[in-house]
């Protein structure tokens, strides 16, 4: 597994592979051991066996952290590759997986996911860049319980604001309404930028 996924791209595969993990026997938190074996992630397992993975092949375990007012972060493995941040993730909506390494910083990776993430309630309020590696000795990689000291590190750390226009969210938040009407709710209205999805 970890030595057949050398790349971002070919852990995204293997991500988008996985069912996704709608927790229905009580919330988990799996190690990638524990992602490997039920074969379910949701966007946190996802993006700790990601970082697992490409630990193995020398890219720093970063997660990106995005705080949205409804209280619902998104997680995602972050990675840069010549100077430019990408990210591998796992989510049940479309437009929220990874990105390709063209991004300037991580800001910029961050607002790649600003609109496909506003639905009626969700908007990305706040971000941070985590290096897993700060837990250590913790055992968040191969534990056979739940790793919730990871969930507890990403909300404890100080994320950075990302600024964005009222009236514009309000536009979004609207369009997302009317999308509702004929469409899943698991996937987005909102594809500016789709070409750089991974």
């Amino acid at each position: 597994m970890v030595a057949a996924n050398r790349t971002p791209q070919a852990v995204q595969r293997w991500i988008r592979s996985l069912r996704y993990n709608w927790e229905r026997n009580g919330p988990t938190l799996r190690s990638f051991r524990g992602v490997v074996r039920y074969r379910t992630a949701h966007c946190l397992e996802a993006a700790v066996a990601a970082a697992t993975i490409m630990e193995q092949h020398r890219y720093p375990p970063l997660l990106l952290d995005m705080e949205s007012q409804d209280m619902l972060d998104h997680v995602v493995f972050a990675f840069t590759i010549n100077g430019r941040w990408g990210a591998v993730g796992g989510s049940r909506d479309v437009g929220l997986w990874g990105r390709k390494p063209v991004f300037r910083s991580a800001k910029a990776l961050a607002m790649s996911y600003y609109e496909p993430y506003i639905d009626l309630n969700a908007r990305i309020l706040t971000f941070a860049i985590v290096d897993l590696r700060d837990l250590d000795p913790y055992d968040w990689r191969f534990a056979e319980h739940n790793v919730w000291k990871v969930e507890r590190f990403l909300t404890g750390h100080p994320h950075s604001p990302l600024l964005t226009d009222d009236r514009r969210y309000i536009r979004l938040r609207e369009q997302y309404r009317r999308f509702l009407e004929n469409h899943s709710p698991h996937d987005t209205p909102f594809k500016r930028g789709r070409k750089n999805w991974m």
